[in-house]
């Protein structure tokens, strides 16, 4: 009885032990054999041909989806009302400062006057003395100066004739002619030669500035009329024309018989006479018998540049 016990005690751990070498030592199944999932028994191996039953689908379930109730209507927004905002007024700018006025210096005094002609009446018989005009140069009436000086003739009526004393006759033809320019541009003598062409060669230039020309009548004579012709080929008007008498060469005294320098810029006094714009009918000065042996012109400049030209100096007496 009991070896029978032992053998099958015997028989059953064998078959223990090699059922759990079997499952120990082979990673894989044998070829042919697929491994049963963890839901199959653990140590059962069946053939790997044999398809595996495919798992039938679950019955499908209706699903119903319950009908939304209808949305309450939103209440309407109320719409704002546009209020228009009127623009800022305009602030009126402040009304600017009163510029302060300017400080002007009280003007120099200005130089006496020098001493003008005595006007004597011509009494007895008179002549009337009219040169021969050359002809004018430029086409039209000269007009007036945009910067004209306070004392410029306008009324641009020409002078052509002018009554002296019966026996005054030409003095200055052919008397020589001095000059404070020593290399003037053409010959002094051009001033008393007779001819009052204003074409270039004509006329005698003289240094910027002041500058004179002198006439020496040879004894002193009584004068009564000067007429004298710048350069008239353009409008151009001459500064500080001034016309003296005297009998001494060195004008240490002498009698101004014309001065239209207003504002003494030319050192000989302030003089009442107009400016005026050169034409080819020249400028008559009437002296109404001053005697003296010398008659000087001085000028300063003219208005478009600093030179002083002379084109002919008529001196009459007797």
């Amino acid at each position: 009885m009991k070896k029978r016990h032992y053998r099958r005690a015997t028989t059953a751990v064998s078959t223990a032990c090699l059922t759990a070498l079997l499952l120990s030592s082979c990673e894989k199944p044998a070829p042919g054999l697929s491994k049963i999932s963890a839901s199959s028994a653990p140590s059962v191996y069946t053939d790997a041909a044999a398809p595996a039953p495919a798992p039938s689908a679950p019955a499908a379930v209706a699903v119903t989806k319950p009908t939304p109730a209808p949305e309450a209507p939103k209440p309407a927004m109320p719409t704002p009302a546009v209020v228009s905002t009127p623009p800022p007024a305009a602030v009126p700018e402040p009304p600017a400062a009163p510029a302060p006025a300017p400080v002007v210096a009280p003007p120099a005094p200005a130089a006496p006057p020098a001493p003008a002609a005595a006007p004597v009446a011509i009494t007895g018989p008179a002549i009337t003395i009219k040169p021969e005009m050359p002809k004018p140069l430029f086409v039209g009436t000269p007009l007036p100066k945009e910067n004209p000086p306070p004392n410029l003739d306008t009324s641009i009526v020409p002078t052509l004739e002018v009554k002296v004393p019966e026996g005054v006759t030409l003095l200055s033809k052919g008397k020589p002619v001095t000059s404070n320019d020593s290399a003037p541009i053409g010959d002094l003598t051009l001033a008393t030669d007779g001819d009052k062409q204003g074409d270039d060669g004509y006329f005698v230039d003289l240094m910027p500035g002041k500058a004179w020309i002198q006439i020496d009548l040879g004894e002193s004579k009584e004068i009564w009329l000067l007429w004298v012709w710048h350069f008239h080929k353009q409008n151009v008007m001459f500064k500080d024309v001034i016309a003296q008498v005297s009998d001494d060469p060195e004008f240490k005294t002498s009698t101004a018989v014309f001065n239209n320098d207003f504002d003494n810029s030319a050192g000989l006094g302030v003089g009442p006479d107009k400016s005026y714009i050169e034409t080819n009918n020249g400028r008559p000065i009437p002296v109404n018998g001053v005697k003296g042996r010398y008659v000087r012109f001085s000028s300063n400049g003219r208005d478009l540049d600093d030179t002083n030209q002379y084109i002919e100096v008529e001196v009459y007496g007797k």
